[in-house]
């Protein structure tokens, strides 16, 4: 067997404190090479963060404001970038030291490495105190000086409510499409959201064509111009337009343009609007899909909205057999739900036009496609067409042979809401700025509400109520939007969020309100058991960037 001789370990003493090392390039000891050398140097062990506490952003060098949470990757990034020297040296590990979650200091230990001597790498841990200095961002400076905005977008939409409005704002506020806006005025037909900059204009209203059917229409304005350097300084406003047609509206289509929709019945309601309207014959279930050019090359308006709609009892239904998707053709007898309330007219009695008395003879036969929902002895929505008069031309066109006396839209719950019953969900709500109204008054957020009362005031209220109860009874609608879960027993304050100024809107008095006592046994034996309930699983929590709107309706304007 041969035998390894190692060869002998020369050891040397150290140049300073006189140890037995290793020989090296420097001859020191590790100790003494410390106390010696300091790789640290040109490297501040103070510096400064900005941060701007109306949009919640940090400055992240050279000029762009970053959102970063606490001890996030993000604000390390920042605070790395403000280290002079720190490309001298390689760097090995980051990271924070707790501090106090109110202290204006920042505490970041760093490990470093680096070539001291020729095949010599020393490593040291030092530690780093960050100041945060408070001041505005150039976008949250604007905003206070006002009137500094570079681009507008007037959303619009000609009808009576603001039910399409309340519908996009959860959009926008689920795909977070208002982060780029400097502020929110709501008008008397719509919104108009300020810019900073016009790219951000063009993508909101790339948004607005992608989830409602809009016409849009491009202006510009000279504000100041240098011929020296050929520049020019322009203001930009994007007016857009809503298709005036609501969901369960109807509608009465112009002949011709039904024709070109595969010759459906010119009479029509309409099921859903996206970035399409889609339209429905109720007595055979064909849907025609009207697209936002095609509309205003030829555009039409809805005969009745949503607020015309008269209760009925379904007397018997009868399933024909025909499906499409979930509706489902049925032969149904229906009649008015007044003629069986006590007080009404006597027996053999016919109805007036408000629907106020009635009789027993009051029966209305129809082809519905509420055919899978319906039982008798249900409350269904309807239009009463034999007792309207409607300015149309299309309608009068019509063969009165054919046109129905009564068309089902939707399922109602009357017996579900005859006691106030708090929900156990609750939407966000954009803090919208009002319109300067006639008495000089001009109010923010909610509060506005208060000072204006009347017609405007039931409305609203009435077209917010008939909001969320669209949300509980259609998942589908359901579906697209945020709803997050309601916490009545805290009072969220108003909170400020990312955004350039912008905060969540937020009703304190509604929120510090409890849940009903529980009914006594039988007092709920005529609530109808097939009420769509929202489950948990479907609800968000609610964090702390964020608060909660209550049911009560955004401001009048």
């Amino acid at each position: 067997m041969d035998l390894i001789i190692q060869p002998p370990v020369h050891r040397v003493l150290c140049a300073d404190c006189g140890d037995v090392i290793e020989p090296n390039s420097a001859n020191l000891c590790i100790p003494c090479l410390r106390n010696s050398v300091d790789i640290t140097e040109g490297i501040p062990k103070q510096s400064t963060v900005n941060f701007c506490r109306n949009c919640d952003r940090f400055l992240s060098p050279p000029a762009a404001w970053t959102q970063a949470q606490p001890e996030s990757r993000e604000l390390l990034a920042i605070c790395l970038k403000k280290l002079k020297g720190l490309n001298k040296v390689r760097l090995i590990d980051a990271g924070f030291i707790w501090t106090e979650p109110h202290s204006k200091r920042l505490r970041v230990k760093l490990t470093i490495q680096k070539e001291v001597f020729t095949s010599t790498i020393l490593q040291q841990i030092f530690e780093i105190e960050y100041v945060i200095l408070h001041g505005q961002c150039p976008d949250c400076t604007k905003l206070a000086a006002k009137n500094t905005w570079k681009a507008l977008v007037q959303v619009r939409q000609k009808v009576n409510h603001k039910r399409t409005f309340l519908y996009l704002e959860q959009l926008i506020l689920k795909h977070g499409a208002d982060k780029d806006t400097v502020s929110i005025k709501e008008v008397k037909d719509g919104l108009d959201f300020f810019y900073a900059q016009r790219s951000h204009a063009i993508k909101m209203v790339d948004f607005l064509s992608a989830v409602v059917p809009i016409k849009s229409k491009t202006s510009e304005q000279l504000l100041s111009t240098d011929t020296h350097s050929n520049t020019a300084n322009y203001k930009f406003t994007y007016s857009v337009e809503i298709v005036p047609i609501c969901r369960d509206d109807l509608v009465c289509i112009p002949s011709k343009q039904a024709r070109s929709f595969s010759n459906i019945s010119p009479l029509t309601i309409c099921l859903r609007v996206g970035n399409s309207v889609h339209l429905m014959d109720p007595s055979t279930l064909q849907i025609a899909e009207c697209t936002s050019p095609i509309y205003w090359r030829t555009p039409f308006d809805s005969l009745a909205t949503v607020s015309d709609l008269i209760e009925f009892v379904v007397l018997d239904i009868e399933p024909s057999g025909q499906t499409r998707g979930k509706y489902v053709l049925a032969d149904a007898q229906v009649a008015p739900a007044k003629a069986f309330q006590s007080g009404g007219a006597p027996a053999g009695g016919d109805m007036d036009i408000d629907g106020s008395t009635g009789g027993s003879d009051a029966i209305y036969h129809t082809r519905t496609h509420l055919g899978g929902v319906l039982q008798p002895g249900d409350t269904v929505l309807g239009y009463y067409l034999s007792r309207n008069n409607f300015n149309s031309d299309a309608f009068e066109q019509l063969d009165p042979g054919r046109v129905p006396d009564v068309i089902l839209v939707k399922k109602t719950y009357p017996s579900r809401r005859k006691k106030p019953r708090a929900r156990n969900w609750k939407l966000k709500s954009i803090a919208k700025e009002a319109e300067e109204i006639e008495d000089g008054v001009k109010g923010a957020g909610r509060g506005a509400l208060g000072r204006r009362g009347g017609l405007d005031r039931a409305r609203v209220e009435a077209d917010y109520e008939i909001f969320l109860r669209d949300l509980e009874e259609d998942p589908e609608l359901r579906n697209t939007v945020n709803l997050y879960r309601a916490d009545t027993n805290m009072v969220a304050p108003t909170i400020k969020r990312g955004g350039r100024g912008k905060a969540m809107d937020v009703d304190s008095t509604a929120l510090a309100t409890t849940l009903p006592a529980p009914e006594e046994d039988g007092e709920d034996e005529d609530v109808e058991p097939d009420f769509p309930e929202i489950k948990v699983d479907e609800l968000l929590e609610v964090f702390d960037d964020l608060a909660i709107a209550d049911d009560t309706p955004p401001d009048v304007v």
